[in-house]
């Protein structure tokens, strides 16, 4: 058994959709997590500053003693994760992969992808389906006003409504079986994207599957907390600490006691 957290981190608030697919599967276990809200979006930026900003943020959890991190963000998934296995001592694991695997399992002909531009022009999750899968079509499509309409507390907006017509509309009509969800914001405005691409389609949360390989890594490696946690999870900011917290609070539906602004 291992007490330390685990570490999760992301540009901002949509690896909440992580941390509460851990928290469901590993109620024990404490999470410090990280939002860089003061440099998002990380979709625009560049490969090498999407990198610099991952490795501040991994090394700002290193220093609060986690066990594990996870990069719950799919920019830095698609750059990062390689870099930060290579040099950090705690392992590492990011969103893309589970995110390809639970898209295999559940694509049957054509697979979409949505995500940040830089994950989409990374070819990230083209290449992590393939591997897997060589024939499976896969069309992707960045969407990079989702994330700050999620950032601004807009899930059930008209305006985010419009936004996904546009941008999955097309996809639709291609005649997709899945969509991947390749931005961990995006899950949050999964009731709108569903409302759009109809019952048929399946979305994809690479949360649920992240979270299966994190329960998997720590219990081959014995470090599986058995014991209620002795403290709150911490969460951390960039910027703006109340609003993470009151988007936050909708999106866990409770209470979030205290949100500290870090210096990544």
């Amino acid at each position: 058994m291992n007490k330390k957290p685990i570490g999760v981190f992301d540009s901002g608030i949509g690896g909440l959709t992580v941390y509460r697919a851990i928290k469901q599967r590993m109620p024990r276990e404490r999470v410090i997590y990280l939002g860089d809200t003061a440099r998002l979006p990380y979709g625009s930026k560049s490969e090498s500053t999407i990198i610099r900003f991952s490795e501040e943020n991994a090394h700002f959890l290193v220093n609060h003693e986690v066990k594990l991190i996870v990069v719950a963000c799919n920019s830095s998934s698609s750059y990062a994760v390689p870099h930060l296995q290579a040099n950090l001592e705690v392992p590492v694991i990011g969103v893309i992969e589970p995110g390809a695997e639970a898209a295999v399992d559940f694509s049957r002909k054509k697979a979409g992808v949505i995500g940040t531009t830089a994950t989409i022009m990374s070819g990230a999750y083209e290449k992590a389906i393939r591997r897997r899968n060589p024939d499976l079509e896969i069309i992707s499509r960045d969407c990079p006003l989702f994330v700050p309409l999620v950032e601004e507390g807009w899930v059930d907006h008209t305006v985010t409504r419009m936004v996904a017509e546009e941008y999955l509309l097309p996809l639709k009509k291609a005649g997709i079986d899945s969509l991947v969800l390749g931005c961990t914001h995006y899950p949050v405005l999964s009731k709108v994207v569903g409302a759009v691409m109809g019952e048929a389609i399946r979305l994809i949360d690479s949360g649920l599957t992240t979270a299966r390989q994190v329960e998997l890594i720590l219990g081959n490696r014995g470090w599986l907390n058995h014991e209620p946690p002795d403290q709150e999870d911490d969460f951390f900011v960039t910027d703006f600490p109340e609003r993470f917290r009151r988007v936050g609070e909708v999106f866990l539906n409770r209470k979030i006691a205290r949100v500290s602004v870090a210096g990544t």
